[in-house]
């Protein structure tokens, strides 16, 4: 990017950058860098957009890692400085209902009925949504809302409508573009939840399953995939809690705190990521076609192109 372009492209955006800034609650001294960050990444993505071809552009990061606020960003630069019509959507849109999870339950093993792992979404349901907003004749566009303090999938009157077609959709989630084990690594359980309440693998085998057969069907559609690394699993843990605090100051105001997770459970509902979130960050790297590194500070510390 030459700096004539970069100062253009940085005032041309600077109030809706600061704006946007003060509603994600980021200090005003990070404004430099993130501002210089954000912008060579969407000007990465647009130098990867291929003329009037719609892109398809994945993210991956691990929970608390920041996904959404990246996304957010990207999109609002992207659509301001280079015009691009841009759809966002994560796979926690695609959330089966609670309802789903619970036959899964019954059917294949109880873990299952906890969302976030791959067999506890609606793949088919992402694939239309992708192909709708790509439809060259367009329309309406209604994506799901999950609604996690309820830990369902919202009343399909609360959906929003995106209008296609569109240039780019950013598709996020912490598993999207994730990669199955072998059969021997899954063998030994990782933590205590997989060793006391799967002794068997059976869960392990079903998600790694999916993750074989499944969800390949969605992941591959990517023509891009970026990954936003996090430190470690501790990073993880923290990073989620301070997500969990957010959600219980949004909870407070409009009523049931009850599935507010505390601190244990909240450290069990990780212990269902952990084996994908490990083996992610250890293999993606060197896949992925662009990493943000970030250090235990949440800061980006060092970006990566293979």
């Amino acid at each position: 990017m030459k700096s004539q372009t970069y100062t253009e492209l940085r005032e041309r955006i600077r109030p809706l950058f600061k704006a946007k800034m003060r509603d994600e609650k980021l200090p005003d001294e990070l404004e430099d860098s993130l501002c210089h960050a954000y912008l060579s990444l969407a000007d990465w993505v647009h130098r990867h957009k291929s003329g009037g071809k719609p892109l398809l552009l994945g993210v991956n990061g691990a929970q608390g890692s920041g996904k959404s606020t990246l996304c957010s960003f990207l999109q609002m630069i992207l659509t301001e400085a280079y015009g691009y019509k841009i759809a966002g959507f994560s796979i926690d849109d695609i959330y089966l209902t609670r309802t789903g999870r619970e036959r899964l339950g019954r059917e294949v093993h109880p873990l299952l009925v906890t969302r976030g792992v791959p067999g506890t979404h609606d793949v088919d349901l992402g694939l239309q949504i992708i192909q709708a907003l790509f439809n060259p004749e367009g329309g309406p566009v209604n994506i799901p809302a999950f609604d996690k303090a309820q830990d369902d999938r919202r009343p399909k009157a609360e959906w929003k409508m995106l209008e296609g077609p569109v240039d780019m959709v950013i598709f996020e989630g912490w598993c999207v573009g994730a990669i199955p084990q072998t059969e021997a690594e899954l063998i030994e359980p990782i933590n205590e939840l997989e060793r006391e309440e799967d002794s068997d693998g059976v869960w392990r085998a079903y998600v790694n399953d999916q993750l074989h057969n499944t969800y390949p069907k969605l992941f591959n559609q990517m023509d891009h995939l970026i990954m936003l690394k996090v430190p470690n699993m501790e990073s993880v843990y923290q990073w989620r809690c301070l997500q969990e605090q957010k959600l219980a100051e949004k909870t407070a105001f409009t009523g049931d705190e009850s599935l507010i997770m505390n601190a244990e459970a909240l450290k069990r509902f990780i212990m269902h990521y952990e084996r994908i979130t490990r083996h992610t960050l250890a293999e993606m790297p060197s896949r992925a076609d662009l990493t943000l590194y970030l250090d235990n500070n949440h800061q980006f510390i060092n970006l990566s192109i293979p």
